[in-house]
């Protein structure tokens, strides 16, 4: 059992890099000063493609919490 936990972290490890550098940064740039964030895409931000990416690297990093607490218990 604590093979597999361990092996399903190192996955949700890899995961949770590859997401994290798939991520746009958040300074807003020059787009800001003229008003360009108020477009359809700055409103809808949380059905596009970056706003799934930051839901599931918040999956991930609660995944990855409990199982670094779990393995840490030493239960198996």
């Amino acid at each position: 059992m604590r093979i597999a936990l361990t092996i399903l972290f190192i996955v949700i490890c890899i995961a949770l890099v590859v997401l994290v550098l798939m991520q746009e940064g958040k300074s807003a740039g020059l787009g800001a000063i003229s008003g360009a964030a108020e477009t359809y895409w700055g409103k809808n931000k949380g059905r596009s493609m970056e706003g799934q990416l930051v839901k599931i690297t918040k999956i991930l990093a609660v995944a990855f919490i409990l199982l670094a607490l779990i393995l840490n218990l030493n239960l198996f």
